[in-house]
């Protein structure tokens, strides 16, 4: 068995495909591809010709997209389960992920996260205003995932899914800012469930920060 896992160390999608592996304990090698540079080979260019990360390769099979290759990993290898058998908790589990991906990616990372903590750490400046937007729309995420959050601790269903594993690391990261702290903290639901999974190694062990 032959599994490479083509990320951007600080990327979260490509940190959702490496919890995932963690949980199952899929061993894999990992190849560093900057998808911002403007120097992409063209091998690469092969592999995701959207210039995009991750990029799964296992046995000459290539597929990328996140929920497409979380789907794969999880069904194609053994290991604890990560998505639900019943029918409505599977619709449950691709509710919460698009909505993760569709609305809550861009102002939790690209604006919260990216403005608040990332620039300074490279030496750039914020924008404020950027933030300001990005805490107002990420509050109307947490609000719809609050609300179909379950009693158990987790986001879909009465176990770890995939839906916990691909909001953690966007969690994360928007968390770094205070601003995001506090703005999930008026959630009781959520905030319980990231207190149990910012403790989970599989988050913990892939911090690009650590």
């Amino acid at each position: 068995m032959s599994l490479t896992l083509h990320g951007y160390r600080y990327s979260v999608y490509a940190r959702i495909v490496r919890m995932i592996c963690a949980e199952k304990a899929i061993g894999y090698r990992w190849v560093e591809v900057n998808p911002f540079a403007l120097d992409l080979p063209d091998s690469y260019l092969a592999l995701h010709p959207f210039r995009r990360v991750p990029v799964l390769e296992h046995d000459g099979f290539v597929i990328y997209e996140t929920v497409a290759i979380s789907r794969y990993l999880d069904e194609a290898f053994p290991g604890i389960s990560l998505q639900p058998s019943a029918p409505r908790d599977r619709a449950r589990l691709a509710q919460i992920i698009a909505i993760i991906d569709a609305y809550g990616y861009w102002p939790m990372v690209r604006q919260v996260f990216a403005h608040r903590v990332f620039r300074p750490y490279l030496g750039e400046p914020a924008d404020e205003e950027q933030v300001d937007a990005g805490i107002a729309a990420a509050r109307k995420v947490l609000a719809a995932l609050e609300a179909l959050a379950g009693d158990d601790g987790y986001l879909a269903g009465d176990r770890l899914s995939l839906a916990d594993l691909h909001a953690a690391p966007m969690v994360a990261y928007f968390t770094m800012a205070a601003e995001g702290q506090a703005a999930l903290s008026a959630y009781p639901r959520l905030t319980a469930w990231w207190g149990n999974m910012s403790r989970r190694p599989s988050l913990t062990d892939t911090d690009p920060f650590a």
